[in-house]
């Protein structure tokens, strides 16, 4: 079993990843210390033939200690991954000039809508392929999320991107692929019957095959 993260293709990547882990290993360390602290109480206080037992009332400065640290943990986390969210996910953070796509789910399948000739989006020259996502590496890429009946899930773990497409809302988000390859979008919301075959492919070209194969499927259409 590999209990590694997916490969990150994403220069949003490394700080998810790095947010990720901090967690990971807060988590873990708060883990082991509870489970050992309850084991060494279970033994050492365990219930012995002719021993009294003693109520205790605690400690006042242990009990500010244990809330404190976790408050300050907790304060921390959430000022850093706030910051991480403005940059991702802020109001300012959609790149200016990237290539668009408008990607629209429904049951039971994506439908994504790319820019003809001119390069921009809701024009005449616009195309529609289904099930199948392309775009260039190394470049900024917004999607823009809608569906056309329930609440669906775009999710792409080498991208680092998962979001929920919502009825009668278009949101967007964006990113930026590192490397070229093919991956899959994957539903990640119980969408009904068909959900377990909600899938499409991910193509990610580098810049010339991706207008070659942009030309070829427009001229098609």
């Amino acid at each position: 079993m590999d209990w590694s993260l997916p490969l990150n293709l994403s220069t949003q990547g490394v700080v998810i990843d790095r947010l990720f882990w901090i967690i990971a290993v807060l988590t873990g360390v708060a883990f082991i210390l509870v489970e050992a602290g309850i084991i060494w109480f279970s033994i050492k206080y365990r219930r012995r033939d002719g021993q009294k037992a003693h109520y205790t009332h605690g400690s006042k400065k242990a009990e500010i200690i244990w809330t404190a640290v976790p408050a300050v943990i907790l304060a921390v986390l959430g000022i850093y991954s706030g910051g991480v969210w403005a940059d991702i996910r802020g109001a300012s953070a959609l790149p200016q000039d990237a290539l668009t796509f408008n990607v629209v789910a429904k049951q039971f399948e994506w439908n994504i809508t790319y820019p003809g000739s001119d390069g921009r989006i809701d024009t005449a020259d616009d195309f529609v392929v289904r099930n199948q996502f392309h775009f260039p590496a190394n470049e900024p890429v917004i999607v823009r999320l809608e569906s056309e009946d329930v609440i669906h899930s775009f999710f792409v773990p080498e991208l680092r991107v998962k979001q929920d497409a919502v009825p009668g809302m278009t949101i967007p988000i964006w990113f930026e692929a590192t490397g070229t390859g093919e991956y899959q979008i994957a539903c990640a919301e119980l969408c009904g019957l068909g959900h377990y075959s909600m899938d499409a492919q991910v193509v990610i070209h580098d810049r010339a095959d991706f207008d070659a194969w942009s030309a070829g499927q427009a001229a098609g259409n």
